[in-house]
This record gives structure tokens, C-alpha cells and sequence, in this order.
């Protein structure tokens, strides 16, 4: 049987429908001989490389979503400042979160501090701001990485990993398939920028029209990487209908991609031989 290797997307909420690949993957009782991922494909892909099944990710992540008070109290947990820093005017040291404790906050326990403790190797792709250039992780301590890659401009507040300072993957890279070209047999990928699936008109606000913006310079940029070199096998899960922070609609997000198991199964099982 020939080997592949797995690339997960950025985009936000619509990232949970990795968890339903992942899941068909095991039900095929295949597994990747490396993955990479950038923003919430890198904390997946973590999960997964860590050998977390599908399943127990969706009951991680579903016993987090359907407990909104417990949601509110880790992101609160997970603030890059404090009550204090607000009253002392530094605001957006008070309202960003802290992308290594979000990490903390969210990931599984059972996810190794570092790298070289995972049992598939795996790439983490984040950016680096001041070198404007994509900058994947691969060794060394895993969080900080991982935090990184999902450091969201305006919602994280930026990671700083061996002097470089760091942001979301998904701003260079955010389908990052060709880093695992050579590396099996067979690359496959899973993108969930999606396409609005109808016109909308309605003034969106600051931050959803930053967020927004991020995915359209992501999708110009997964365009012009597809148009010079596509994965053998290329999933689009149906989940464009969710926004960037979808997160409580994880349940109808992974409903929505439950179909996608069947593309997985019938195409990579076609091309594994």
C-alpha cells in the first residue's frame, strides 16, 4: 500500500471539520506518515499526531462547546493581561488573549510538550512578522509552536519562538501541502476557507471584517499554490455556510462535514491502492 502524507487548512471554526476526516482515516485504518497544519489545522494536527483518535477529539472539543461557561472561563484563563492592565490604559494588552495559554486552556492534556515525543511527525506553519515570511516549526517545544501558528492579528497577541516573532500560519501558508512534497507516496489536503455559498449584504463588524479579510489574502494565496502544485487528493469539506469564530456551532459544523467521510474513504482509499 502506498504512504501519504496529511496537510490541514487554517480557517478558523470551519477547522473542526478535520476532526471528521481524521475520523474516517481511522475508520479506514490508515495513518499518515507526516502531517502539517497552520493555525487551527496545526492544533488538530497536534491532537492527531499525539495518536488522540478522531473520536476523542470530538468528544474534547464537544465537551468544551456544549458548556459555554466553561468555554467563557478558559478563554478568560487564556487573557494576555490582566483586569489591572485595563485600568492602567494599556487596552489591548488586556483584551488580547495569550496564544500559549489558550493553548494550555484548549489542547488535550495528553498532548506532549514537545515535538520529538509525537508518534507522526509533524510541521506546524506560522509566520514571521518582521521577515514577512512563512516560518514552519518542526522541533523543539510544541505549545509555543502551535500558539504561533494560531496567533490571529487582532484576537492573539504575537509568539516569540528563538527571537523571531511570530504570528498565524494562515497569513503565508494556510494550506501548507507543499512542505510535505517527498515526504510519502501520496499528499493530501483539506481546505476550509470555503466560498460563501451566498451574497451577503450586511456591514460587518471590525473584527469579523478583519478576520475576513485574513481569508481572502489566504484564499489568493492557496489559488496561486494550487495553480503551481496541487495535492494528489484535495478535500473540501461543505462547511462554508460557518464564520471564522463558529466555535459553539461545533456540533452543526461537525454535522455539516459528516458527508466528507465518504469522499475521504472512496477517493484516498482509490489513490492508497
Amino acid at each position: 500500500m502506498k504512504t501519504f502524507a496529511l496537510a490541514l487548512g487554517s480557517g478558523g471554526a470551519r477547522g473542526l471539520a478535520h476532526i471528521a476526516v481524521i475520523e474516517a482515516l481511522d475508520d479506514m485504518g490508515v495513518k499518515p506518515t507526516a502531517i502539517a497544519g497552520a493555525s487551527i489545522g496545526a492544533l488538530i494536527g497536534a491532537a492527531y499526531a499525539a495518536g488522540i483518535s478522531g473520536h476523542d477529539i470530538r468528544r474534547h472539543v464537544l465537551g468544551i462547546a456544549h458548556k459555554p461557561n466553561e468555554t467563557r472561563r478558559r478563554l478568560l484563563a487564556a487573557r494576555s493581561g490582566s483586569f489591572a492592565n485595563l485600568l492602567s490604559g494599556l487596552f489591548g494588552q488586556a483584551t488580547l488573549l495569550d496564544p500559549e495559554k489558550f493553548c494550555t486552556q484548549f489542547l488535550p492534556d495528553s498532548v506532549p510538550a514537545d515535538f520529538a515525543a509525537l508518534q507522526i511527525p509533524l510541521t506546524v506553519m506560522a509566520t514571521d512578522l518582521h521577515r514577512r515570511a512563512e516560518a514552519p516549526l518542526n522541533s523543539g517545544a510544541l505549545r509555543p509552536a502551535i500558539a504561533a501558528s494560531l496567533a490571529i492579528p487582532g484576537l492573539f497577541r504575537p509568539v516569540t519562538i528563538d527571537g523571531r516573532i511570530l504570528i498565524d500560519g494562515g497569513t503565508t501558508n494556510p494550506l501548507p501541502f507543499d512542505v510535505l512534497f517527498g515526504r510519502a507516496d501520496l499528499v493530501v489536503a483539506v481546505d476550509v476557507f470555503g466560498i460563501p455559498a451566498a451574497e451577503r449584504d450586511d456591514m460587518p463588524g471590525t473584527w469579523e471584517a478583519v478576520y475576513t479579510t485574513i481569508l481572502v489574502m489566504g484564499g489568493a494565496i492557496l489559488a496561486a499554490k494550487l495553480a503551481h502544485a496541487a495535492p494528489d487528493l484535495l478535500i473540501r469539506p461543505n462547511v462554508t455556510i460557518f464564520r471564522t469564530l463558529d466555535f459553539p456551532q461545533a456540533t452543526a459544523i461537525l454535522r455539516a462535514a459528516e458527508a466528507v467521510k465518504a469522499e475521504v474513504k472512496d477517493k484516498l482509499g482509490a489513490l492508497l491502492g
